[in-house]
């Protein structure tokens, strides 16, 4: 084992102690000597299968057979989550062949981050993660349950569905993803065409034309955005069966190992003998190990809060300086866009999970002595999974990259880091994300233009006003402000003006998508500009650096100035009203500090001192 990775993790395990202890005990308290459904009153009983047939009857009022809650994500306009309509049956006659009831337990809302970037829609994005924790909670209170298949894929509703499974985690717990959607244009095309569009160039016609390429059937979107990074994260921490996170939908390898998924919970109950509650499963080393692998595909930034915050739900304390020491120690192994032209399908066909896992284990870069579903270990995931004349199984998976280009060896990386960078410095604390940064833009010192709109931003380069070097300074955009929503849009002016020569960075209280990476941004910065940070004092013309070498991000303005200037107001301009905006206002005001998780649902933790 890697001793840095080593001793960060100790390090963790002693910060943890105190919350980690109380909430082992809480899922202790919560488990179930038998059946869960066993607690129930004759009453509470009858409700809860008053909708089952004859035989899953016959099954619940016994005490010997699992009953199995389905929550899904399904909608069909979401492609990530349109497969998803077919699974309840395939999941229930599964589980039905193994003696159990499977129950479709309730559904979690999932908004799609590419359809509201840049609308009012996007400042509910961030909140709807804990809308669907608290969703999944409805869900699984019924109390009937001895264990649970979560099936979701996308930016908030993976994170979303962990911290509910962490909270209930006496129930032994497997996710089920779907699949990428088979590659469509390739990303650089893409990129080209938005590029095109913000300086002019060509009109919304061919713009849809390439998004419609890009974006054309079912499935996740291909590039490695934050969707993509949740089932890497997920199967990193042995929540899925080996290979599954990115075999694509309508294969006849995708139905089978959504029936291997639903089998496999069930051996995993109380019932079973082998019980292996999600709680004691994942622990330190799995959280560590989530980093990592993160790190070593230069995933998205957005996971450094959701890994924050499914992690303390379950009485582990992570914060972005774990982030900041683990990148200096993993090595960059991957080229999918944003940080390289390949695709996750490229990726799969290359050497995909099983490849990864060889790599990292083989230079003690993950911890191997896990539990998984699967059992102990992770080196039964550097195994693949294949239909031999129709029936699953695993088989070794590659030794080597099938494409150098898009994975490579920890002897000879593309990076000799993650790529993920904390900055530090009078201006607060932020993440930055290297990966993806072209030779010569990892340090930019440049006067600020602030913006306290991201279309603001958008209208000056419009209008030629941004034609210099300069750091934009887009405030306002926290947790608290406005929901954090993600300022993806900014990325095709800014890159454009960085194509024309100039130096350009972005430093925000805000998101970036997981899709970005290629102009210099100093996001999730704390504290906010709404809690009283210094990025509320800044001023056009104020010299900012963001140095993504030595983690310096600095406002050079002398200290007397800085302490004679009052902090701006937050104009609100109907930004906490439309698109159901106003009704989230009790959760935006509880939200907590980005590198806290920016999470509503709990500040503190029992314990936790």
């Amino acid at each position: 084992m890697n001793p840095k990775i080593k001793a960060i993790t100790e390090r963790i395990i002693e910060r943890s102690k105190p919350t980690r202890s109380a909430y082992l005990d809480k899922i202790d308290r919560a488990k179930s000597e038998t059946v869960h459904r066993a607690s129930l009153s004759c009453g509470n009983l009858a409700h809860g299968f008053a909708a089952c047939g004859k035989e899953d009857k016959a099954k619940l009022k016994g005490l010997n057979h699992s009953d199995i809650a389905i929550i899904s994500a399904y909608n069909d306009m979401l492609s990530a989550h349109q497969p998803y309509e077919s699974y309840p049956p395939i999941i229930k006659k599964a589980v039905e062949e193994t003696g159990g009831v499977a129950q479709f337990a309730g559904g979690v809302p999932a908004m799609c981050d590419g359809v509201t970037q840049g609308q009012p829609g996007m400042d509910l994005s961030l909140m709807s993660r804990d809308v669907i924790a608290m969703s999944t909670a409805v869900g699984l209170s019924h109390n009937m349950f001895d264990g649970a298949l979560m099936l979701g894929i996308c930016d908030k509703i993976v994170p979303g569905l962990l911290i509910a499974s962490m909270t209930f985690g006496h129930l032994p717990t497997v996710f089920v993803p779907a699949g990428p959607m088979p590659s469509g244009i390739p990303n650089k095309e893409k990129a080209r065409v938005r590029q095109q569009f913000a300086k002019g160039e060509v009109g919304k016609e061919e713009l849809l034309a390439a998004e419609s390429a890009s974006y054309h059937s079912a499935g996740t979107c291909t590039f490695y955005g934050t969707a993509n990074s949740n089932q890497l994260v997920v199967e990193v921490m042995g929540l899925h069966l080996p290979g599954a996170s990115f075999v694509q939908p309508n294969e006849g390898l995708r139905e089978e190992l959504t029936k291997a998924a639903a089998r496999q919970v069930t051996r995993l109950t109380q019932q079973s003998g082998n019980y292996q509650p999600i709680g004691k499963m994942i622990d330190e080393r799995s959280i560590v190990n989530a980093i990592v692998a993160l790190l070593a595909t230069g995933g998205s930034t957005n996971l450094t809060m959701h890994i924050i915050a499914f992690a303390r739900a379950a009485g582990i304390i992570i914060d972005f300086q774990d982030f900041n020491d683990l990148s200096d120690e993993v090595p960059l192994l991957t080229r999918i866009y944003p940080n390289g032209h390949a695709d996750i399908n490229h990726f799969q066909q290359a050497g995909g999970m099983a490849l990864l896992f060889r790599e990292l284990l083989g230079a003690g870069l993950l911890h191997e002595d896990v539990e998984t579903i699967c059992g102990k270990g992770l080196t039964r995931y550097t195994q693949e999974p294949v239909l031999d004349n129709g029936q699953l199984k695993w088989v070794d998976g590659p030794t080597e990259s099938g494409d150098p280009e898009v994975i490579a060896t920890v002897a000879n990386p593309f990076k000799p880091d993650g790529g993920l960078k904390v900055l530090k410095g009078n201006l607060g604390t932020s993440v930055l994300k290297t990966s993806a940064l072209r030779d010569g833009a990892t340090v930019i010192q440049a006067p600020a233009v602030v913006f306290e709109d991201q279309h603001d931003l958008e209208a000056a380069f419009k209008a030629g006003e941004l034609e210099k070097d300069f750091v934009a300074v887009v405030r306002f955009q926290g947790p608290k402000a406005r929901g954090m929503p993600e300022l993806h849009k900014l990325t095709p002016p800014l890159g454009v003006l960085q194509d024309k020569g100039y130096k350009v960075a972005l430093v925000t209280d805000g998101r970036m998508s997981g899709a970005s990476g290629k102009v210099p941004a100093a996001i999730h910065l704390c504290p906010e500009a709404l809690d009283g940070g210094l990025i509320a004092k800044v001023r056009n013309g104020d010299m900012i650096s963001v140095n993504g070498e030595t983690g310096e991000l600095i406002l050079m303005v002398d200290e007397a100035e800085l302490n004679a200037r009052e902090l701006s107001k937050f104009k609100v301009n109907g930004h906490h009203e439309g698109m159901g905006r106003e009704i989230f206002g009790f959760m935006r005001n509880s939200l907590s500090t980005a590198d806290t998780g920016a999470c509503s649902l709990f500040h503190t933790l029992e314990g936790e001192h």
